[in-house]
């Protein structure tokens, strides 16, 4: 869902700008979510064309379609796959990566094996996700054997602000990180898309909360909290004595998830009432805080978390739980969380810089057309 999410969202500013798009989603999918999800969307964006089919049937399809694309926007994961295919074809190849510049250019440098990259703050070897210390591992495998790919895509489209990744952007566009710059195209922050209203419920408690008083926790779609850290968090979360609105998962996969935590998530960081976010730093739920001007709380628990975590608290968006390890290597306890908690919502130099963040440029009126000018010049329809 982390990788399907953006997708969408891409897909409704395109529509909103009078482009025809047709999703190819690879069948089977992942998970009846996702499934789900899909036929949800596409109940809402009629004009949207959806093919579900064997991913070796990509090729005819695209060399047979009238008109032809004028571009492909294809997953971080595939451009071993679809470069060729996109270079026969003479069709832009456009690749979306679901996570912060810092850590895709750690995976476009996986290759080399190191993790100095040249131009940028020296990566913490605790930073780099336990996958990649094991070249036999599927995900490890998955990027090293694209990575190569990465930098003939036409452009890296990330869900990110400009001025939110300054320096790694500057020094990753420039080339200094590697022979060939990798063109990052930043977008962001993508706005939920509209969804049938009847498809949420309401909440009628988070109504009736003081503004900026409630911590809203979440660990995303994908993330399970084992039980005795869930004893701690509702410990912290008590003895801290703060309003809150706690989402608990008990499953890593999704097929049981009955609604999609993102857009639940959108719907709740905008509410007047919410004043703090404890997240796992998924990158999806950070620029959804970042664009609003919430202060975070990070807590990562996997893959790209931790580099996630950085840039959170480089921007000055949020606290960086440096020393609580990644989700399962320690636990927790309550009077830690309860600190924490309290350093987020009773400090008001954070909330201040938070809320100029969510004020800077690309915000609001002129998001749509900061995201439209930056992918327009590229494309050149």
């Amino acid at each position: 869902m982390g990788h399907l999410t953006p997708f969408l969202r891409i897909a409704s500013m395109l529509l909103s700008n009078n482009c025809s798009v047709t999703l190819f989603a690879a069948h089977p999918t992942v998970s009846a979510t996702e499934s789900t999800y899909t036929f949800l969307f596409l109940s809402t964006h009629p004009q949207l064309k959806h093919i579900n089919r064997h991913v070796h049937l990509l090729y005819p399809f695209l060399s047979s379609a009238s008109p032809s694309f004028s571009a492909i926007f294809s997953d971080f994961s595939l451009p071993s796959s679809i470069t060729q295919v996109a270079a026969d074809l003479a069709i832009p190849n456009y690749i979306v990566s679901a996570t912060s510049v810092k850590f895709f250019s750690l995976m476009a440098y996986l290759p080399i094996l190191t993790i100095n990259i040249p131009g940028l703050t020296p990566l913490s070897i605790l930073s780099i996700p336990t996958p990649f210390f094991d070249p036999n591992h599927l995900f490890t495998a998955l990027i090293v054997s694209n990575a190569p790919a990465f930098s003939e895509a036409k452009g890296i489209i990330i869900n990110t602000f400009d001025w939110f990744e300054p320096e790694t952007l500057a020094v990753v566009n420039s080339g200094k990180a590697l022979s060939n710059p990798l063109p990052i195209l930043p977008i962001g922050p993508l706005e939920p898309y509209e969804l049938s209203k009847d498809q949420f419920q309401s909440l009628p408690w988070l109504d009736n909360q003081p503004e900026e008083s409630v911590v809203y926790v979440s660990f995303g779609n994908r993330t399970a909290v084992s039980k005795d850290q869930i004893r701690e968090l509702a410990d912290g979360l008590e003895r801290n004595g703060c309003r809150f609105l706690w989402v608990i998962k008990s499953s890593k996969v999704d097929k049981e998830d009955n609604q999609e935590l993102e857009d639940l998530l959108g719907k709740i960081l905008a509410h007047p009432a919410t004043g703090g976010f404890k997240n796992h730093c998924g990158w999806n739920s950070v620029m959804e805080a970042a664009s609003r001007g919430l202060p975070l709380l990070a807590w990562r628990q996997h893959g790209d978390q931790r580099v996630n975590a950085e840039a959170v608290a480089n921007a000055g968006l949020g606290i960086w739980a440096r020393d609580w390890g990644w989700g399962v290597e320690l636990l927790v306890k309550g009077e830690e969380i309860e600190r924490k908690i309290g350093e987020q919502m009773k400090n008001e130099k954070l909330r201040d810089r938070a809320r100029k963040l969510g004020k800077r440029p690309g915000r609001l009126e002129g998001l749509v057309v900061v995201q439209t000018r930056c992918l327009w010049e590229s494309l050149k329809f």
